[in-house]
């Protein structure tokens, strides 16, 4: 079984090399994940690290010299899934926190423990956080902060950014959100509104709570304190509604804290 983090600190002259390195993880983390993680339970089914390829388009945006923010330093992962990107950032000199809650991780964080004991020198940190309480982060600052795909699943996006922002330099933020309703009435783009979703109105989970439209969205993060130095959108760009499958579309942001 390949211990990748017992290799020798992989070096990254642009972002390219961050892409190059994280396709040689995925081939890794392919043998790593050959067996379950536990009996009875399964990996986390998406490709977490997939989202590297959507932050270039943020990278290329930012000012020189921000690739620096992926050497060394203490990240956070928030709603880390399986932790495939604490540990492929690790390579790379970081301390990492990985922070997620056991009820809403999708295997209860076997993954991530399962994870960290075959890559048997990791000292990603496992950290069980409640994001829907008023929380307390287990680190008192952060050079940045994954937060992709979560911000639709908790209940107070308000305090949890506020909170981010006076702890973390530097965040990446992934979230959907929404062009216009599902049923094409009312128009969202033009203004920084928020859409709460009911129960089982978006794939049938009701951990979904709040889709905001693209202003939405920035302003929330500028009134929590956060500088938004860079946007990007992906999926359905043109009619995207808060529910559809088929109408999905996302949002990546870069942001540093006025903190």
């Amino acid at each position: 079984m390949p211990d990748a983090v017992d290799s020798p600190r992989l070096s990254i002259a642009s972002y390219a090399d961050v892409l190059r390195h994280a396709t040689d993880w995925k081939s890794k983390l392919e043998s790593v994940k050959a067996e379950p993680p536990v009996p009875g339970k399964t990996w986390y089914a998406y490709d977490i690290l997939a989202n590297l390829w959507h932050l270039e388009k943020l990278m290329e945006q930012l000012p020189e010299g921000s690739l620096e923010m992926f050497k060394g330093g203490h990240i956070a992962d928030i709603g880390a899934a399986d932790g495939d990107l604490s540990f492929f950032l690790e390579q790379f000199g970081t301390s990492a926190d990985l922070i997620d809650w056991p009820a809403t991780n999708w295997n209860g964080l076997d993954g991530a423990r399962t994870l960290r004991e075959r890559l048997n020198s990791s000292k990603v940190a496992i950290h069980e956080v409640d994001l829907d309480t008023q929380f307390d982060l287990p680190s008192e600052r952060y050079d940045l902060v994954f937060f992709l795909g979560i911000l639709y699943h908790l209940k107070n996006p308000f305090y949890i950014l506020e909170t981010l922002a006076k702890r973390c330099r530097f965040c990446f933020l992934s979230t959907r959100i929404a062009r216009q309703t599902a049923d094409r009435k009312l128009e969202l783009e033009a203004a920084p509104l928020a859409y709460l979703l009911a129960p089982e109105e978006c794939n049938g989970d009701p951990t979904n709570y709040w889709i905001f439209s693209a202003p939405g969205l920035i302003r929330l993060a500028e009134r929590c304190g956060w500088n938004v130095l860079a946007t990007y959108r992906v999926g359905d760009t043109e009619q995207s509604d808060p529910s559809s499958a088929d109408h999905d579309e996302r949002i990546f942001l870069a942001m540093e804290s006025r903190y």
